[in-house]
């Protein structure tokens, strides 16, 4: 399979998971086989919530506006992605974190917003910045392992200063290098775990484990933790794209993120063409603060041809 098949299937299939979870948020587990008992059904985009069918939410608009910003740029200016985060911030979108909109709407500066909010929060390990890494995912994977991660690293500092959450970026970015390649990232979670750094390597592994699962988790699944960990348990437990949102978004909670962090890697490893078109075709990304723009799929695949070229 081409790379730019399994570089569209990450970018898309993050964006059509996060559409497909977001009308479940913060429900109980099963909701979505409850209500679509099988696979292509038909509907399954069904909207609710505040949402409409196929509409994408946070996750996918901040990945959209780290996209555009490394390819207009060229490569990665950290202040202006904070800078367009901060546009999308204060035109108000539907959804969008707590810890998010504290440090964009903080006025400190760029470089050291998320690093004070954390030191009187003292929280700040929540998904945010893995939600968004599918984009920036596509475009550092020619970096190498210890390039793509760094750059993970760098983008979730810019708004989440627990090093929890940089280093679950990070290995969500290795995961997808590896599966563009065409290789199994499940087979490259031990090796990509010793780059973590030590003090957070041993609660990574617990989560990546082959048998660890989401029931095991000890937070709630908007945490970075147990958000990855289940995207990969999801991977790990069936072979299909639809049959791994379905079981990421059949876990409850956090769906939209978790969902989409599944879709990423999921559409990676079985590309694109995995992807449901009954899901693509009302797959949108309205983008506040930017003029009133709308994105459908084509236009995440062009934006990932750019990211890829």
């Amino acid at each position: 399979m081409p790379r730019l098949d399994r570089a569209l299937g990450a970018v898309i299939g993050s964006a059509v998971g996060d559409a497909l979870g977001a009308p479940f948020e913060f429900g109980p587990e099963g909701a979505f086989s409850a209500r679509f008992p099988t696979a292509g059904h038909g509907g399954e985009m069904c909207g609710g919530g505040g949402w409409e069918p196929g509409e994408a939410t946070d996750d996918t608009q901040m990945a959209v506006l780290v996209g555009e910003s490394l390819v207009e740029c060229g490569g990665l200016e950290l202040p202006d992605v904070f800078r367009r985060f901060q546009r999308w911030a204060a035109a108000e979108p539907k959804d969008i974190g707590l810890q998010t909109e504290a440090v964009l709407g903080s006025g400190d500066p760029w470089d050291l917003a998320a690093a004070l909010h954390f030191q009187t929060s003292q929280r700040a390990a929540g998904n945010g910045a893995l939600m968004r890494a599918a984009t920036s995912g596509v475009y550092f994977a020619p970096l190498g392992r210890d390039g793509t991660m760094d750059a993970g690293r760098r983008l979730a500092a810019l708004t989440h200063g627990d090093r929890a959450a940089w280093e679950g970026t990070a290995i969500l970015h290795e995961l997808l290098r590896v599966a563009l390649a065409g290789d199994d990232p499940l087979a490259a979670v031990p090796e990509s775990l010793t780059a973590v750094h030590p003090d957070h390597r041993d609660r990574y592994a617990t989560v990546l484990a082959p048998a660890w699962h989401p029931d095991l988790a000890t937070e709630f699944n908007g945490a970075v933790w147990p958000c990855l960990g289940s995207a990969v348990w999801a991977l790990r437990t069936t072979s299909s794209y639809e049959d791994a949102v379905r079981a990421a978004v059949d876990l409850g909670g956090d769906t939209d993120t978790v969902a989409a962090v599944t879709g990423a890697l999921a559409g990676a490893v079985h590309g694109v063409g995995a992807v449901p078109e009954r899901w693509t075709d009302v797959l949108h990304v309205p983008l506040p603060g930017f003029g009133g723009r709308v994105l459908r799929t084509a236009d995440l695949a062009a934006l990932t041809r750019l990211l890829g070229s």
